[in-house]
């Protein structure tokens, strides 16, 4: 079938398939046959603008969508126009990269703090057999966009979403508010999906989001955070085919598999990505011990302790963590993710963790010991915040959830905004469903 063929069908089908539906599933799938792949090339070859993923001082991943076998590129360099450019191919050393959905390229050997002017491109492949391939066709993106890597003479200016969850009439105000802003980098605090069993669905979230600005990570990198959503179905199991890992040499041999994990100096701010895993324990029969989120944890607190000796982390005058599930909550109803063996307990609400208990035990005390001023966190769809207090020196903010159409005190979308001046870091809540600014606070350089 063809592209617009399979995303109608495959949105049927999901629903479908929901309800147990198997019939309708398989009724819905058997008219559709094979298009050839002239019909494809009927489509434009650049399906997305380009999206610039895991923001770093080196390097920048920069990927996009296509519609048919291509082979990708990204011409860049320090001049405006590109008088200076060199060509960086998607792929490795042995063989580029053939993709009929996503283009992945990765820039390396950047200049920390240093702007790069960029435009991609993709050639039409027509591939039949090993010895039987050609190119047929070009397509390059005729605007010019740029980028500023990181470093510590970068501005420290950043953004923060959370649980966006495709919910559009929330991405899209989310987005101009953004794109207002102008910040430095975002860090997508997880749950950008909800269960997500096809890599056309990865690409609509990330590549393709159903707002009116397309352009909207072409010039303002990403960094992310995933959220216990972004681990469920088959697709997600395989993110990496839309969001590209972090660099291998950003992180020692024995943490290659951390690949989301992420610690980044911006002018005065150091940066700690971290990833929470699943809400569920591993044991829960639910998900039949296909999930190995406490390994994964463990095997940050590793990381961790070394990511926060790194110079250029341990020298920041601010210390920032992200990750997605809250490390602290003071209501003794939420569950804190370590009910053995399957999260149920009369004692708290849910039966899934709230917050996490488990992450706190093996992060707090070396985030604690490193003076880190605030860990920004998601998950729970309201927002809140929890000033630190003598015994907790480190405060923490939850941002809101997707919902525009609530009225529930502390139920809305934000967008925090987090930026050094006057000597201070200044955080600012920026409320989208009412437009205004819910809550602001600043943050003294941390103690050495």
């Amino acid at each position: 079938m063809d592209r617009r063929q399979f995303l109608k069908a495959s949105a049927l089908v999901s629903a479908a398939l929901a309800t147990n539906n198997l019939a309708q599933a398989n009724e819905i799938l058997s008219p559709l046959s094979e298009s050839s792949q002239g019909e494809e090339e009927n489509l434009p070859l650049l399906m997305s603008a380009p999206m610039l993923q895991n923001y770093a001082e080196t390097s920048m991943g920069i990927a996009f969508a296509v519609s048919d076998m291509a082979n990708g590129y990204v011409v860049y360099g320090e001049q405006p126009d590109l008088s200076d450019s060199r060509k960086v191919m998607c792929g490795g050393f042995r063989t580029t990269e053939i993709s009929d959905r996503v283009i992945q390229v990765r820039l390396t050997g950047l200049k920390p703090s240093t702007t790069y002017y960029y435009r991609i491109g993709a050639d039409r492949i027509q591939y039949k057999s090993g010895y039987n391939m050609r190119i047929v066709g070009n397509e390059e993106d005729e605007h010019i966009y740029h980028f500023t890597t990181a470093g510590p003479a970068s501005r420290a200016h950043f953004c923060v979403i959370n649980d966006t969850h495709a919910k559009w009439d929330a991405f899209a105000p989310s987005i101009d508010k953004i794109v207002q802003l102008s910040p430095s980098c975002v860090v997508w605090n997880g749950d950008a999906s909800n269960v997500e069993e096809t890599i056309e669905a990865q690409m609509r979230i990330f590549l393709t989001p159903n707002i009116a600005r397309k352009d909207y990570a072409t010039e303002i990198p990403y960094l992310f955070c995933p959220g216990n959503h972004d681990l469920r179905g088959m697709a997600n199991r395989h993110l990496e085919r839309v969001w590209m890992y972090r660099q291998p040499e950003e992180r020692s041999s024995r943490d290659w598999d951390l690949g989301r994990n992420f610690a980044v100096r911006m002018g005065d701010v150091a940066m700690i990505g971290l990833d929470t895993g699943e809400d569920k324990l591993d044991t829960n029969p639910l998900f039949a011990g296909l999930f190995n989120s406490s390994a994964y944890r463990e095997a940050q607190t590793l990381w961790l302790k070394d990511a926060l000796c790194q110079p250029e982390i341990a020298n920041a005058p601010y210390l920032v963590a992200f990750c997605h599930i809250p490390l602290f909550d003071r209501n003794g109803k939420h569950n804190p993710g370590d009910v053995a063996p399957a999260d149920k307990s009369s004692q708290y609400n849910t039966d899934y963790a709230l917050w996490q208990r488990t992450c706190a035990k093996l992060w707090i005390p070396l985030l604690k010991a490193a003076h880190c001023q605030l860990i920004i966190t998601g998950h729970q769809h309201f927002y809140r915040y929890n000033a630190a207090t003598k015994s907790r020196p480190w405060a923490q903010i939850i941002g809101g959830g997707p919902y525009m159409d609530s009225t529930q005190k502390g139920r809305f979308p934000t967008v925090i905004e987090g930026e050094v001046k006057d000597d201070k870091l200044h955080i600012t809540v920026h409320n989208i469903l009412s437009g205004k600014i819910q809550q602001t606070m600043t943050f003294a350089r941390r103690r050495k």
